[in-house]
């Protein structure tokens, strides 16, 4: 029904041409570890969340982001989830970006599952981001290629939609502990600490006044009020995102679609 109303697409280009998807940046953010993790050189990570392929997001939108990730060149690329709307089928319009974010990151490309990717059919997105050669972590952890082999990527599933484990994705990991989830309530119950999160999933509000507050919060208890920014925690530092796609309506007012690169020193 809803695929009808956007006619397959069709209104997400228009708006799209008419600059109503946003302006698609680059927001950075830097972060010094503590002396005793010194690293063996700065870490660039790449973080892009909530794609939405599908009727809601024109593709040209992917394009923008596979060249800012080629002009950036960071060390690793971290994807936050929600990579379709409207059904898995729409994978398949990503699959170009997935492997270039593979291919242009030295240390990999890793990734986490969102709650659209699990209501729509999880699997074929699954198998759609490991063919592309994108490292999948539900509930477990991988540590980086040496040099920076003292750094962990602990991913966990959603945390309302599928099964989550904070303590599996946490287990053995090495002391500088990166935490890749979907959505902010991922820190819900979570024990353990980390250097760095990463989080999506509220889009900023999509819609917001001009001050930047949603017209309309996210839903979850730390999603509600942790919708865009940096954010400091018991836990440890965390970065929300606004993404790059639209969800539900093909539309962002005050809400742009970024990329995050933020720099472990």
């Amino acid at each position: 029904m809803i695929d009808k109303l956007l006619m397959d697409g069709k209104v997400a280009a228009w708006s799209y041409r008419r600059g109503w998807h946003g302006n698609l940046g680059i927001t950075r953010h830097t972060l010094a570890l503590d002396p005793a993790q010194r690293l063996p050189a700065p870490l660039v990570i790449a973080f892009a969340s909530d794609l939405h392929a599908g009727p809601t997001t024109h593709p040209a939108l992917f394009d923008a982001l596979a060249r800012q990730l080629e002009a950036a060149r960071p060390d690793v690329v971290l994807l936050g989830g929600d990579y379709v709307s409207l059904g898995a089928r729409h994978i398949g319009q990503l699959g170009g970006l997935f492997a270039r974010a593979a291919e242009l990151a030295p240390l990999g490309a890793y990734a986490v599952i969102g709650n659209h990717d699990i209501w729509h059919g999880r699997e074929p997105i699954e198998a759609a981001l490991q063919d592309a050669g994108v490292h999948l972590l539900v509930n477990r952890n991988l540590a980086l290629p040496a040099p920076f082999d003292m750094v962990s990527i602990c991913g966990v599933d959603d945390p309302w939609t599928g099964a989550p484990s904070p303590r599996a994705a946490f287990a053995g990991a090495r002391p500088v502990r990166i935490y890749l989830m979907h959505s902010p309530d991922g820190l819900c119950n979570l024990a353990e600490t980390f250097n760095v999160g990463f989080a999506g999933h509220t889009h900023g509000g999509q819609i917001a006044f001009a001050n930047g507050t949603p017209v309309r919060r996210p839903r979850g208890p730390l999603s509600r009020n942790h919708c865009y920014g940096k954010y400091e925690f018991a836990n440890g530092p965390l970065i929300v995102s606004r993404g790059i796609g639209c969800s539900a309506l093909p539309l962002r007012i005050n809400a742009d679609p970024e990329l995050v690169l933020c720099t472990l020193q």
